[in-house]
Formats: C-alpha cells, structure tokens, sequence
C-alpha cells in the first residue's frame, strides 16, 4: 500500500518511474530480481524531491549507477531503486573539471582527452559512472580517483547538500567517506593536468587492450570479484588453486582471468554467493589468506 502511495506522489511530481523493473537489466552481471520502483532521476532537484518521498513514507532506497559492481539478489530490492543517469554534465574550466555522478567514467575520460588534460588514463575502460568510481575509488594499473579527485558535492536523506574537500573525503583502497552512509555523491571535482590529446589517446587505448587482452569483457561480470589482499594477488592465489574454470550454476571463476567470477548465461545471485564462498573456503585453506569480496551484495536475502 506505501508503494501505491508514494507512486500516487511520484504522479502528482510528474516524475517517471517504472514498477517491479528487472535490475538483471540495470547491472553489468545481468543477474538481479524486480526493484519495487525504479526512477531515473533527470536532475538534483528531483532527487531531492524522490529523497523527501521516500522519508515521508518510510520507503528505503537505493542509488544506482552503472551496476558494474553490483551483485543483486535472485529476490529483487524493497523499495526504490534511484538511477543517477541524468545527472551527468561534465563542465571543463582550465585544469579543472565538474562532473555530474552520473556521467559514465568513459564519457568523463573522453572529453578529458579532447581537452588535453591528463591523468584519467587509468580509468578508460572501467565500467561505472563517476560518482561510483568515487564512492569505490577506483583504480587500475596504478591510477586511482584519489589521484585526481580534489572535492564533492552530496546530498543526504534529509535533501542537505554538503561539500566535501579531499581531506574529508577519506578515499582508501576502495572505500571512501561516502560507504555505509545515507549520503549519495551528486557531483565531483576533479584537478587534472595539461598534457597532449595524442598522448592521451594512445595511453588510454593501451590500457583498454590490456584491459581487452586480459580480462573476461565477453562475458557479464562486476569487473573484480574480490579485493587485493595485502601482500598477494587474489587471481593468482585462485589461479595457484587450480579454480579457474570452477563452476557453479551459471557461475564460473573466469578461464581468462582467476580474479573475475563471470556469468557464462543464466547465473544467479546464489550460484554467485555459493561460487565466491567455495573459492574464499579453498584459498582460506590453502594459504591462509581471506579474500575479502569487492563486489557489493545488495537485495532481499
């Protein structure tokens, strides 16, 4: 009835939104059940509008970007699922650039390079929108967002927008000040450096063959299964165990790469649960080493 409710106010708003959407849809793993109610926000202010909604009816929410670390449960997600899609301007001022938290990584890397500004190599390839990249921070072949992010801009249940300078941020090895809190990233800012557009291009096209050539991109996954356990490599502590290929369901540890568990087509969120527990109880065993999952779980359990 609180969803009926709400999506009567959702109408009064004029803002759009679809019911029971599947997110197996909305996430790179293709795996996931029906979301009660999926809005695809069209600015802050409507964001706002949904937060305030939501609080009103005591609906619990989910922000969404890209779905690329995303593992979904088979069950689906209570209440509403608020994808960032049309927040995504990418403003360049000289050196600096302000990017809406929806804006894909590679549109962001793209337009840097047409500017001629350097330091977002790394993140050529990397699914996600930048406001995730953020909330993770992201990074590949020695790069990360800590690296070029100076500030952000949030805004938390309550439709407070707060800033954030770096230091506040707290940006670690995938984590940041924004994890396991109510507040979603609506903006960042980004210090970069002047650099030649050639070169640019080059390097990010080396590192998406690298990206290409070694990781399974055939087949849907949440990128990285697990994070880098101190002092190891989680894929060559899998490979070393002799997982690669290891299946369960629709699940497999990736042939290509140890470190990426992949959808070979029909898997679900348990095969996943069940594959990424297996490969955790092998190497756990094997060298005492605990592999900690990069990849998030959200949903009904």
């Amino acid at each position: 009835m609180q969803i009926d409710n709400l999506c009567v106010r959702l109408n009064e708003y004029k803002i759009e939104y679809v019911r029971s959407e599947p997110m197996s849809r909305h996430t790179t793993f293709k795996i996931g059940g029906n979301a009660d109610v999926f809005i695809k926000v069209k600015n802050a202010d409507e964001l706002k509008t949904i937060l305030t909604l939501t609080r009103e009816y005591n609906m619990p929410y989910f922000i969404l970007g890209k779905g690329s670390n995303l593992l979904v449960s088979d069950k689906g997600i209570d209440g509403v699922v608020i994808s960032l899609d049309g927040i995504a301007d990418i403003i360049i001022d000289g050196d600096t650039v302000v990017c809406g938290a929806g804006a894909s990584l590679r549109a962001l890397c793209i337009a840097a390079q047409k500017a001629s500004l350097s330091g977002l190599e790394f993140a050529y390839g990397i699914p996600g929108t930048v406001g995730g990249a953020l909330y993770m921070n992201a990074g590949a072949y020695g790069g990360e967002m800590s690296q070029v992010a100076v500030s952000a801009t949030a805004i938390d249940r309550d439709g407070n927008i707060q800033e954030f300078n770096f230091d506040q941020m707290k940006l670690g090895y995938r984590t940041s000040a924004f994890k396991n809190t109510d507040l979603i990233i609506i903006s960042v800012r980004l210090k970069l450096k002047d650099g030649n557009a050639d070169e640019i291009k080059a390097a990010m096209d080396d590192f998406f063959a690298r990206r290409r050539d070694k990781q399974p991109l055939e087949f849907p996954s949440a990128g990285s299964t697990f994070k880098r356990p101190e002092g190891y490599f989680a894929g060559a502590l899998i490979e070393k165990n002799k997982l690669k290929g290891m299946s369960v369901g629709g699940a497999q540890v990736s042939e290509k790469h140890a470190g990426f568990v992949i959808n070979t087509g029909g898997a679900t969120c348990d095969d996943v649960l069940l594959l990424i527990k297996k490969v955790q109880d092998t190497v756990k065993l094997a060298d005492g080493v605990d592999l900690e999952p990069e990849v998030i779980f959200v949903g009904r359990k």
